[in-house]
């Protein structure tokens, strides 16, 4: 089977995936509208190379991150391909950490996050009340911690969706779901246009598939005085238009991608 180089893999990963100038200007609007200013310092769960961490920096000099992960590899291209593009000073108020999500840690944030729906890795329900306490250790008196979801009828069923970009198509493979535990097992796979070839099971995920309504109740156990649900709005062919907004009600659909606030 062909095998991604270790700057494509992680390349095209977070040219198919990532939009961190959206995330973070939907993290400082939300956290705005709950405490009336800016949020400053970020963590970074599950930050692979912690390229969102990166640019929350570039914001303005009162601005500090951290990046937290496990693997040494994203981290490594990470360092090669966001991290030094910093300015000296920026990289001053942005740190890498290789270690886990669990670990307490010297620091407080205004904010923290746990995206491309990473905490889904944790299958029971005591260990993810055990991080989201640890997220809420981790936090300001004034703090959110914000994480993404997604859903729908075909995030059951195994299909595999392809997503046409500039030079290479994304493969998003639902392989198995187990209804009887909610575990599923997806993989990524990518085409480059350049040669032709498909390189398959580029990353692997083993998960439980959390519901909106369960990561609300443990977020509450986890003792956040609120939650805060959203929903993408619609363009004018059905399909959403970027723009998320505050509700507790929705309609379900076949494919959704939607943020949850927990206040600390």
């Amino acid at each position: 089977m062909p095998k991604l180089s270790l700057e494509d893999k992680y390349r095209l990963y977070e040219s198919s995936v990532q939009n961190h100038e959206v995330d973070i200007d939907f993290v400082n609007k939300e956290f705005k509208k709950t405490f009336k200013r800016k949020p400053l310092t970020f963590r970074e769960d599950f930050g692979g190379t912690a390229a969102m961490a990166c640019d929350w920096v570039k914001q303005s000099p009162e601005h500090r991150a951290w990046g937290i992960d496990l693997d040494s590899e994203p981290i490594s291209y990470g360092l090669e391909n966001h991290y030094s593009k910093l300015s000296d000073e920026q990289k001053e108020r942005m740190k890498y950490i290789e270690g886990n999500v669990l670990d307490n840690q010297e620091f407080k944030t205004d904010v923290i996050v746990a995206f491309n729906f990473s905490y889904f890795i944790f299958k029971k329900r005591n260990d993810l009340l055990n991080y989201f306490k640890k997220v809420r250790e981790g936090l300001n008196d004034e703090g959110c911690f914000f994480v993404d979801i997604f859903g729908g009828t075909e995030a059951r069923q195994p299909m595999v969706e392809e997503t046409e970009h500039d030079d290479h198509s994304y493969f998003w493979d639902c392989e198995d779901y187990n209804p009887l535990t909610n575990e599923v097992l997806y993989y990524i796979h990518f085409k480059k246009h350049d040669n032709g070839i498909k390189y398959e099971n580029v990353f692997t995920y083993d998960w439980r598939m959390w519901s909106i309504k369960e990561i609300i109740d443990v977020m509450e156990d986890a003792g956040f005085s609120k939650v805060q649900t959203y929903w993408e709005g619609e363009d004018g062919d059905g399909g959403g238009d970027g723009n998320f907004y505050r509700t507790d009600k929705a309609e379900n659909c076949e494919s959704w991608v939607t943020y949850i606030c927990a206040v600390k």
